[in-house]
């Protein structure tokens, strides 16, 4: 006899006045485990989102018989009880709060000493975990630990994990309620080739515990203990069992079309960066944090036009090693680096080597101003401000959308950063780094979070920057196939040192 869990009816969802889904109907039955899969603002987050509770329908309902279910297996439950307490979402942006709960943590946080003690620990943030009401206390803390290989990480401060790090703790702390439904909104991405292959592993840990798994992620990397794959398309649904769904219908074979001459112009209304012999100079180069060191004996030469890949796996030090050249890391003034021929400490600001810097990282979007539509933070970009803060500037707008039609994102213009699809959330980061024609790239994870289609038309365009430019360029992936043609030269760190 088949068990439903869960059953979405008829469901029109608006939100931002665009319809997402109209009259959509998906059930999941006890023993299924879902895969989400789609193009870049196709609903997958949305129908996450749904399930969780966190939107009202327009039309439609949604069921949820696994709570009615547990109501009447446990007949003197908690009159507050809802549904809500037995599901556990984890998302791509995390909800840390600083211990003195003052405020967001900001994001040079983590590079300085004093300020990032004001952060929980691993340990501290699992242990105010509330567990479920589910009889089922199968995952414990010890467990979690284990599994998600966060044991050698239990005294690190929260706000500074790195970004595959962070993901495994999300879903620590999801597992630790173990919830009846688990949903995992692209929990692949930032992770390093060895932690996606474990990952496999995990779901299949997770799903034998008797927690149903429903997962958005790309079509490519679907975890062997799916069960069934939805693929969302023009505001509806499609459904079929794993073993039916084929890749290749995300294939369309079309080839990416770049306006060089739009790009030209672009590049050309900013001032021409000027010339340097050695963008970034580093020799010798040592970051400790207490007793752990973070980078150790660094070399690192880049002359201006070069453009490098930024390599290794989760917690290697590139971010650490990224913060010293974005001008994040006070640490840089304790050693011998040179920034655009000047080296650190000999009277330059911040500012002054952040406006020769666009700089994009998977954190980044977690630190704009919610009230900020997406100009406004394309905008931003010329004064290197996390959102806009001044009266906007027509000339410095219209440039900005020129970028966003570059980048095909020019819809979102006028809504708010917070209320697009993840992927267009880092599409217009990305048009931020771009928009002061800077000196200096630095592309920590771009693609996280993208589609093919928008992957390709990336790569394609800073493929057609650095040809249309003598901009330098570092480009930090854990996708080989990401990687754009102009990068001709590699830097590889593991556990803080050069290996090649």
């Amino acid at each position: 006899m088949d068990i439903h869990l869960l059953s979405v009816n008829n469901a029109v969802l608006k939100l931002g006045g665009n319809t997402v889904f109209n009259n959509l109907n998906f059930q999941i039955k006890k023993g299924e485990h879902w895969a989400l899969v789609g193009q870049s603002g196709s609903g997958k987050s949305a129908l996450l989102g749904l399930i969780a509770g966190k939107f009202h329908l327009s039309a439609g309902s949604v069921q949820y018989h696994f709570h009615e279910d547990f109501l009447e297996q446990h007949p003197h439950p908690n009159a507050h009880l809802t549904f809500h307490k037995l599901l556990a979402l984890v998302e791509p942006r995390h909800h840390f709060r600083n211990l003195s709960n003052t405020g967001d943590f900001y994001y040079q946080q983590r590079y300085n000493s004093s300020d990032s003690e004001d952060a929980q620990t691993v340990e501290e943030y699992l242990g105010s975990i509330k567990p479920g009401p589910a009889l089922n206390t199968f995952w414990t803390f010890s467990l979690v630990l284990k599994t998600l290989h966060l044991e050698g990480l239990k005294d690190k401060q929260l706000i500074k994990l790195s970004n595959g790090e962070t993901k495994r703790l999300l879903i620590a702390a999801a597992l630790l309620k173990n919830p009846v439904i688990l949903m995992l909104d692209n929990p692949l991405a930032g992770l390093d080739i060895q932690t996606r292959a474990e990952f496999d592993t995990i779901i299949s840990h997770i799903t034998a515990s008797g927690i149903t798994v429903i997962i958005a992620t790309s079509p490519s990397e679907i975890p062997s203990a799916i069960t069934h794959v939805a693929l969302l398309k023009d505001k509806s649904i499609v459904q079929m069992p794993a073993s039916q769904f084929d890749t290749r219908l995300f294939f369309n074979g079309e080839t990416d079309r770049i306006d060089k001459k739009e790009l030209a112009d672009l590049l050309n209304l900013q001032i021409t960066p000027a010339a340097y012999d050695w963008v970034v100079k580093m020799d010798k180069v040592n970051i400790t944090y207490g007793e752990k060191q973070v980078l150790k004996n660094v070399d690192w030469h880049i002359r201006q036009g070069e453009r490098w890949a930024l390599l290794g796996p989760n917690g290697a030090g590139k971010s650490t090693l990224l913060s010293l050249i974005n001008a994040d890391n006070p640490q840089a003034y304790a050693n011998d680096i040179t920034l655009f021929d000047r080296k650190r400490g000999t009277g330059e600001s911040i500012w002054d080597i952040k406006n020769k810097t666009g700089f994009i990282s998977p954190e980044l979007y977690q630190y704009f101003p919610t009230d900020n539509s997406c100009l406004q933070v394309i905008e931003s970009g010329f004064y290197d401000t996390m959102g806009l803060f001044r009266p906007s500037d027509p000339k410095k707008t219209a440039i900005a959308l020129r970028w966003m039609q570059a980048l095909e994102i020019a819809q979102y213009s006028r809504q708010l950063l917070k209320n697009i699809p993840a992927s267009a959330q880092r599409l217009c980061l990305l048009a931020r780094a771009l928009v002061k024609n800077p000196a200096l790239l630095i592309f920590d994870e771009p693609c996280q979070g993208l589609d093919a289609h928008q992957q390709r038309h990336f790569k394609s365009i800073v493929d057609a920057i650095c040809e249309l430019s003598n901009v330098t360029l570092i480009y930090v992936t854990h996708y080989q196939h990401e990687i754009p043609d102009s990068v001709t030269q590699v830097l590889r760190l593991d556990k803080g040192e050069v290996v090649s």
